[in-house]
């Protein structure tokens, strides 16, 4: 089995260069965790590089505008439908904020108007390894920008029954972003659903 790599999307709109230290926190949670071997750096590929196609999970997030290029737009849908699952997490806190907006305008774009749905608290990613009744919640959601809204469901772009888009608007990646040696001084590790998340990637 190849070592797992955390691959980040590079895409030319917006800030895609978040969280920096998610990656490697979530990384420690799989060797932690599971037997998955890992390799420790983090990759950064870009959107319209052919790099994109040889990982198979890919994380994109940020806080601004994100419109594809035409080459963006086409490797991210021929990516998705050939196998690849891409996590994207809104760091903006805000249901209404410029990234969840402009992102979920790029997914109709890509595959159609009602490709991104909800999915049902009880599909296969939140039983995958870890169990939870749903998405966890995060701190964000209630001191983020005012909103004090907690989404209570994922959405994402199925292929064939399996999730090839998961999109949060939970800011997952803001929550995760801290010293993976911090960790414990945590009452219960909040990076468990980051597993399961890269548990489904890699065996559905």
């Amino acid at each position: 089995m190849k070592p797992f790599i955390f691959t980040r999307i590079q895409y030319n709109s917006g800030d895609w260069d978040t969280d920096q230290r998610m990656p490697a926190n979530i990384l420690n949670s799989l060797v932690e965790y599971t037997t998955i071997p890992i390799d420790e750096k983090e990759k950064v590929v870009l959107l319209s590089s052919n790099e994109i196609f040889k990982s198979p999970f890919c994380y994109l997030s940020g806080h601004k505008l994100v419109e594809f290029s035409s080459q963006e737009r086409d490797h991210f849908r021929k990516y998705v439908e050939n196998g690849g699952f891409v996590f994207v997490d809104d760091c903006n806190h805000d249901i209404d904020g410029l990234f969840a907006k402009s992102f979920e305008q790029e997914m109709a774009r890509t595959f159609g108007a009602k490709a991104l749905q909800k999915i049902p608290n009880t599909h296969d990613i939140y039983n995958c390894f870890f169990k939870f009744e749903g998405p966890p919640t995060t701190s964000f959601e209630l001191n983020g920008w005012g909103d004090d809204l907690v989404h209570d469901y994922l959405k994402a772009v199925q292929i064939n029954g399996r999730i090839g888009v998961l999109y949060s608007n939970k800011d997952y990646g803001c929550e995760w972003d801290y010293d993976f040696r911090n960790k414990r001084f945590l009452a219960e590790d909040n990076t468990k659903f980051g597993v399961n998340i890269i548990n489904y990637a890699l065996t559905v």
